[in-house]
């Protein structure tokens, strides 16, 4: 149904005056170029005037142009084969050869959510990832919502992919990988090393590439959610949900709202950056059903993590993993801060008084290594008691012990990845505190699984 013309153009927004004015935000409208076609998203309807967000690149588009309405707002096409392909935010496959095996064209609405709060679970099982650091000092349970925090390069990408293996083997879970502004290097990184791994049977990815426009990008969480949705809602799974970089989706809708003239609030985000992300991070919950489990890295910009955008993000998660730059100097990966990780689990109800306890002295020991650590570079170590050279050549072991050698990672290391039980850990920790390991050369415990591999 024609309902317009193309009034004015840019790069990011298509101005139409609307002949029709049954027009709703989020609508999807169309023209055509001899055989091309171009699409566009309605972002603000003033009386017989729209702002429309181009999904693709405006070249072509002249003012004047007819604009046609779509029968239905944006979605994505999904099937019983959406496991091994790699799909751009619009469903079509950014890999060789995968729509020959495609049969099915069934769509869902990438803004659907469907579930009611009766639906809604709140318990899972603890999801053990084999990361000695994660699962020790913040577990997480099926349906969490978990944040890596961190500036650029200190690894929260090869935590992703860790996380991704290790999950993959200690549960038979399919999951979901969304790349926002990815460059097109890491996407192929990413596909070759599930490929190497024998994973991507198990795995839907969806890239909004770097560079495409902020609406191809911004809209790439939405369609991934949306394959989550269906292997939770439909196929009855576990599912797992990686998010690399949920900070990217909150720039892209900056650089939209900016497009459309709306006044930004402190540091130049978005009004309804509040509202984008609760639209987000409420659609990852369990029901009786299956569950969707989110692990979601968030860029600090300036390793402020008192950003406003970061701060907003936070509220919604069940639990954060810190990334911190002075940590990975010093040649500890992955790279934790374990005083800003947090996880809603360490709870003597959820995970037992003995793992509750075990963290609780940990962090202390490690709080006072800190102290120790000033003290000795004014006074030396021999005017320390014996209590705190105890407590400092421990906790040095335990930094060494929370290194973790990676799968990913064995191509640049050299060194077997190891995943190690929370058993193995919650007993390793428990020597290291107690002295067994007092006559051992700290070094004997960095890159190892558990005190075993000494």
């Amino acid at each position: 149904m024609r309902v317009g013309r193309i009034l004015e153009l840019s790069e990011l927004t298509v101005e139409i005056l609307l002949e029709e004015t049954h027009i709703r935000i989020k609508d999807v409208l169309s023209t055509k170029n001899g055989e091309r076609e171009y699409y566009f998203e309605v972002a603000k309807v003033s009386g017989n005037r729209v702002s429309a967000i181009p999904f693709q690149s405006v070249i072509g588009l002249k003012k004047g142009m007819e604009v046609f309405k779509e029968e239905h707002p944006l979605q994505m096409m999904y099937s019983d084969n959406i496991l091994g392909k790699m799909f751009d935010p619009y469903g079509n496959f950014l890999d060789d050869n995968k729509a020959e095996d495609y049969k099915d064209d069934r769509r869902r609405e990438v803004y659907d959510c469907n579930l009611s709060l009766s639906q809604v679970e709140h318990q899972g099982d603890i999801l053990w990832t084999g990361i000695k650091v994660l699962d020790f000092f913040a577990p997480m349970q099926k349906g969490f919502k978990m944040g890596l925090l961190g500036g650029a390069g200190v690894g929260k990408t090869v935590l992703i992919k860790e996380l991704i293996h290790n999950v993959y083997e200690g549960l038979s879970s399919n999951s979901v990988f969304v790349g926002i502004g990815e460059r097109s290097r890491e996407g192929q990184e990413l596909y070759s090393e599930m490929k190497e791994a024998d994973l991507l049977d198990k795995m839907a990815m969806v890239f909004g590439q770097m560079g495409e426009n902020s609406t191809t990008r911004s809209k790439a969480v939405y369609s991934g959610l949306t394959l989550a949705e269906y292997l939770r809602d439909e196929k009855g799974q576990d599912v797992l949900l990686f998010i690399d970089n949920i900070y990217r989706f909150i720039q892209a809708t900056s650089e939209i709202s900016a497009e459309l003239g709306y006044m930004p609030i402190e540091n130049g985000y978005p009004t309804k950056m509040l509202s984008d992300i609760s639209e987000v991070e409420e659609r990852i919950n369990s029901t009786e059903n299956g569950s969707i489990t989110s692990f979601q890295a968030i860029f600090i910009p300036a390793d402020d993590i008192n950003d406003e955008a970061v701060r907003a993000i936070l509220t919604h998660l069940d639990g954060q993993v810190v990334l911190d730059r002075k940590v990975a100097e010093k040649g500890y990966y992955p790279a934790i801060d374990v005083f800003r990780t947090t996880s809603k689990l360490i709870d003597v109800e959820k995970v037992g008084k003995r793992h509750y306890d075990l963290v609780e002295q940990a962090l202390k020991y490690l709080s006072r290594y800190e102290e120790l650590e000033e003290i000795i570079a004014v006074l030396g170590i021999e005017e320390l008691s014996k209590e705190d050279q105890a407590i400092f050549y421990r906790s040095r072991k335990l930094r060494n012990y929370f290194t973790q050698p990676m799968f990913v990672s064995e191509n640049f290391t050299g060194i077997k990845g190891q995943r190690v039980s929370i058993k193995d850990v919650l007993t390793d920790v428990e020597d290291i505190l107690r002295g067994v390991y007092d006559n051992v050369d700290e070094s004997k415990f960095a890159y190892i699984g558990n005190c075993d591999d000494i």
